[in-house]
């Protein structure tokens, strides 16, 4: 995994793709190894996070945040500007929801993000997450307040869409 520092650094050095991402700016080569050692030292059984390779490249992330007491985990990802629009981070979400559904026996996948984030909200869509509300002035990212739009599909939700796959 320390081999994917200077990967991490090249899709995270882009403002852009960390404009609804609160992260250092600009972002440094210190900050990218810094992010690849806490990812190797965290915990697997309550922060699997799963790097997102595309021709040979890392080139971003998905991440769950279970709690086991209510089964259920919060949901985090990104991806390099040049991979936006594919079809790569929906792939990926799907997965890592799937798997997390499947390894955890949750009953319960949500997530937020900046109302404005308007391809990570067509991701949540597009995998069967159903808009359960809108946080205001919720967020904070460098210096200035945002709303969050939250996300969440039910286990049996998500059995029905695999079913009908």
């Amino acid at each position: 995994m320390i081999d994917d520092v200077d990967d991490v650094f090249e899709y995270a050095s882009d403002a852009e793709w960390s404009r609804f991402i609160p992260v250092a700016s600009p972002y440094t080569l210190r900050d990218a190894e810094e992010f690849v050692t806490r990812q190797t030292l965290k915990n697997w059984d309550e922060k699997p996070r799963f790097a997102i390779e595309f021709n040979g490249v890392v080139v971003g992330s998905v991440k769950l945040t279970v709690e086991k007491l209510l089964s259920i985990a919060s949901l985090r990802y990104s991806i390099a500007r040049p991979c936006w629009n594919r079809g790569l981070m929906t792939e990926a979400v799907a997965a890592v929801v799937d798997w997390g559904f499947d390894e955890f026996g949750l009953q319960k996948v949500y997530s937020r993000m900046d109302v404005e984030n308007v391809g990570s909200c067509r991701v949540m869509e597009k995998i069967g997450m159903t808009r359960e509300g809108t946080l205001r002035s919720h967020g904070v990212n460098r210096g200035i307040r945002y709303d969050y739009h939250c996300y969440g599909i039910l286990r049996s939700e998500w059995e029905n869409r695999r079913n009908l796959i």
